[in-house]
C-alpha cells in the first residue's frame, strides 16, 4: 500500500506545539515533504528558538509518521528561524538586529537586571543570538552580572564592538567609564549616549536585543520609547502593592508610545528558607498575576526571593548558567521559551523588502 501525502500530512497534524497549541501542518511550519517509496522526510522550522524541545518534538514527529501503514524510515530536520518584527511607526530599524525587547519596571529594585541577565542566557540556551544593551546610565549593574570588563575595541574610530561572555553580546556605560566615576548628567546628554551606544555598536546579528531599562517612566524612558525601534516591553515587578502602582504607570507610558507590552514577570514572589524549607509571601501572594489579569497583559511567571539567584548574579554567573538544571533556571528559560513565542505571533517586518524610492528634482 503506497504512503499517501494525505495521510501522512494527517497524521504529522497531531503532533502540537507544546507553548502555542497549534499543530506544525496548518501553520505551515512543516515543508518539504518528500515520500520516496516506504521513507519519508520533512522538515519542521519553528519561529522561536527551541532547542530544548527538539529531541522531544523529532521522537514525537517520526512516531506520528510511522503511524502510517507503510512508513519506513523517517528522517526529520528541526530547525528554529527568528524573524523580524514590526516595531513602532515612522521608527529606524536597527542594523543587525531583528528584534528589540525592552526590560522595565517602573519603579528601582526589584530584579529588573537580574532577570534580564537571566532571560537573556536563556534564550542564548535555547539557540538565539541575543545581545543586552544596559540603558540604566546611572546605575549599570550587566558588566557585573555578566562578567565582562575591560573597553570596547572599536577598529574605524566611530563604531564599538560589543563584548560577549556566555554566547550573550553586552554594551554599557559601565564599560566605557571607571567603576567609580558617576554619571552626573542631565536628562537629554543620558538619552544622547544611550542612542550612541544603541546605534554605534557593532551588534552581530542578532535575533534578540534586551534593553535593560531604567526604572521610572522620565525623560530618558520616554524618548528610548520613542526612539528605539522596540518589537515589545516585558513589564518586571514585585507582588508589593507599592511596586504594582509603578508597574501600572510603566504599562501605562509604553502603550502611549505604541509599544506593546509582551508579559509581566512577577520577580521575589516568594521565599523559600533555605533551612527549612518554609515558603513566605514576604512582598504578598499574586500581586502581579492579579494586576496582569487586570490589564489584560500575559502572566509570563514568577520567580522566587532566592539567595542564590542573587549570589550568582553579583559573582558574574547568573543562575541559567551556574545552574542549568536548577528550578529557578528552568522558570528563567519557560519564561524566555514564552516570550520569544509571544514576538514570534507578532505581525513580521517587512520594510526589508520594500524598494528604496529617491526623489529627486531635474533641474
Amino acid at each position: 500500500m503506497a504512503v499517501t501525502e494525505q495521510a501522512l500530512s494527517t497524521a504529522l497534524a497531531s503532533v502540537l506545539d507544546p507553548h502555542t497549541g497549534k499543530d506544525f501542518v496548518s501553520t505551515r511550519a512543516l515543508r518539504n515533504l518528500q515520500i520516496t517509496g516506504d521513507d519519508v522526510s520533512f522538515d519542521v522550522e519553528m519561529g522561536y528558538p527551541a532547542q530544548s524541545l527538539i529531541p522531544a518534538l523529532r521522537s514525537q514527529f517520526i512516531a506520528a509518521a510511522k503511524s502510517v501503514a507503510g512508513v519506513g524510515n523517517v528522517s526529520v530536520n528541526v530547525s528554529t528561524k527568528v524573524a523580524s518584527h514590526a516595531v513602532q511607526r515612522g521608527v529606524q530599524l536597527l542594523p543587525g538586529v531583528k528584534n528589540i525587547i525592552a526590560i522595565s519596571s517602573g519603579k528601582g529594585g526589584v530584579g529588573k537586571s537580574t532577570t534580564t541577565a537571566n532571560l537573556a542566557l536563556a534564550l542564548a540556551a535555547e539557540g538565539a543570538r541575543v545581545g543586552i544593551l544596559d540603558a540604566d546610565i546611572y546605575g549599570p549593574s550587566q558588566p557585573m552580572m555578566m562578567g565582562v570588563s575591560g573597553k570596547p575595541e572599536s577598529h574605524d574610530g566611530k563604531t564599538m564592538e560589543p563584548l560577549e561572555n556566555y554566547g550573550v553580546q553586552v554594551m554599557s556605560i559601565g564599560l566605557l567609564v571607571n567603576n567609580d566615576q558617576a554619571m552626573i548628567w542631565r536628562g537629554p546628554m543620558a538619552t544622547q549616549a544611550l542612542e550612541q551606544m544603541l546605534r554605534q555598536t557593532n551588534w552581530k546579528d542578532l535575533d534578540y536585543l534586551l534593553v535593560d531599562m531604567p526604572p521610572g517612566t522620565g525623560d530618558i524612558q520616554l524618548t528610548l520609547s520613542q526612539r528605539v525601534p522596540m518589537t515589545g516591553a516585558v513589564v518586571v515587578t514585585t507582588p508589593q502593592d507599592i511596586a504594582l502602582i509603578d508597574a501600572k504607570k510603566g504599562i501605562q507610558m509604553f502603550e502611549k508610545v505604541g509599544v506593546p507590552i509582551l508579559g509581566l514577570v512577577e520577580n521575589m514572589a516568594a521565599h523559600v528558607c533555605t533551612n527549612c524549607g518554609h515558603v513566605e509571601h514576604i512582598f504578598g501572594a499574586d500581586g502581579g498575576k492579579k494586576m496582569a489579569g487586570e490589564q489584560n497583559i500575559d502572566y509570563l511567571g514568577a520567580l522566587p526571593l532566592s539567595l542564590q539567584i542573587r549570589l550568582q548574579a553579583d559573582s558574574g554567573k547568573p543562575t541559567v548558567v551556574a545552574e542549568p538544571e536548577s528550578e529557578a533556571a528552568q522558570v528563567y528559560k519557560k519564561v524566555a521559551r514564552d516570550l520569544a513565542v509571544k514576538v514570534a505571533l507578532k505581525a513580521k517586518d517587512f520594510s526589508s523588502k520594500f524598494p528604496t524610492i529617491t526623489v529627486s528634482s531635474n533641474t
